[in-house]
């Protein structure tokens, strides 16, 4: 069962102190790093409250002429989350040719995004894996490509489709979840309306959070803000008006996508 404590989330509202603007104000990067000097259009995904985040950390390898690229993607919530496992996974492959990471942190009206060439021809390694995480419409994610020469060079051009396949091959594996604005509400109910208000939270895209039994059992779950109010009408009706539902908080939660109804 879920925590509540495993479910708020603090992304970026304004941007922090510490980066520069990229074109887009809705963008930032930040200053010092070794950044690929180009620029993608915002993520679908990324411009309302609700966007897709990765659920779990993946690996996948590919084989291109005899060198490997080892593509290992996770959530990454902060900037120093990402930068943890960027140093874990060169730290899990040390004699490894390079290291090329990216990241995209936060959604909604800002992001922070970062990529690194890692030795690589420039615009080869950094800017195609980013580019990809771009495109996938995931916020607060980290993937890095790893890749141990094979003694044959690729070239600009294959370079840039190995680490393009190689970052394809982490991303469509990865499962998904989404930060979806909620509010975690708690119901006080007699237990023969048990099952009864577990079918309606699913029913309205809910997730059970915790159950407390003692003289009446206490609920506790989350709705995406846009369906609480049609979950609290059902329950009122439903129990001619002595069950009602008291919002407790309302943050940016993950849930996971099957919970959260499509638009």
């Amino acid at each position: 069962m879920l925590g509540i404590g495993d479910l708020p989330f603090s992304g970026y509202c304004t941007p922090p102190p510490d980066v520069a603007a990229f074109p887009d104000p809705g963008v930032y990067l930040l200053p010092g790093e070794d950044v690929a000097p180009w620029y993608n259009p915002p993520m679908p995904e990324a411009r309302g409250a609700s966007y897709l985040v990765p659920a779990a950390e993946v690996r996948r390898e590919i084989v291109v002429v005899n060198s490997r690229f080892i593509a290992a993607i996770a959530p990454a919530e902060t900037v120093e989350e990402a930068r943890s496992f960027i140093a874990r996974i060169r730290a899990a492959y040390p004699d490894a040719t390079h290291h090329v990471p990216a990241y995209i942190v936060g959604g909604g009206s800002s992001a922070v995004a970062h990529t690194s060439d890692d030795g690589e021809p420039s615009g080869s390694a950094g800017r195609p894996v980013l580019s990809v995480l771009r495109g996938s419409g995931l916020g607060d994610v980290v993937l890095v490509v790893t890749r141990y020469f094979g003694g044959t060079k690729l070239g600009i051009g294959g370079l840039v489709r190995a680490y393009t396949q190689a970052a394809q091959e982490a991303v469509a594996a990865v499962p998904r979840a989404r930060k979806v604005r909620c509010h975690t509400v708690m119901v006080g109910l007699p237990y023969g309306w048990l099952e009864r208000v577990r079918r309606l939270v699913a029913q309205h895209g809910g997730v059970v959070l915790d159950e407390d039994f003692a003289a009446e059992v206490t609920l506790t779950a989350c709705f995406a803000v846009e369906d609480f109010p049609a979950f609290q009408a059902t329950l009122r009706e439903a129990s001619a008006g002595r069950l009602e539902a008291l919002v407790l908080e309302t943050a940016l939660v993950r849930l996971p996508v099957e919970a959260h109804r499509a638009e």
